[in-house]
C-alpha cells in the first residue's frame, strides 16, 4: 500500500515549543465548537451545523486560544486560555 506523500515542510520536534495546560500539564482535549450556517448560505433545505475543531484544557474546560479561528475569538473570549 502506497503512502500518501507529506504534504508542508518537515518539522523537526526540537524546533517546537510545548504548550502547557493550566495544571503545568501538557495534554489537552479535542472537541468542537459548533455553528449554525443559514439554509441561504448553504442552498439547502435546512440550516446546517459547521462543526470547528478545537482544543480545551480538560481541568478547566477552556479553549485553547490558539485552536480558534481568529473570526471567533471575540466571541468566546471568556472561554479562552492562552
Amino acid at each position: 500500500m502506497q503512502q500518501a506523500p507529506q504534504q508542508g515542510p518537515p518539522i523537526d520536534l526540537k524546533n517546537t515549543t510545548a504548550i502547557k495546560n493550566f495544571d503545568g500539564g501538557f495534554v489537552f482535549q479535542q472537541g468542537v465548537v459548533l455553528r449554525t450556517v443559514s439554509k441561504f448560505v448553504m442552498g439547502t433545505d435546512e440550516d446546517a451545523l459547521l462543526p470547528i475543531p478545537v482544543f480545551y484544557d480538560p481541568s478547566t474546560k477552556k479553549i485553547l486560544k490558539s485552536s480558534v479561528p481568529k473570526e471567533l475569538r471575540a466571541e468566546l473570549a471568556d472561554e479562552l486560555i492562552d
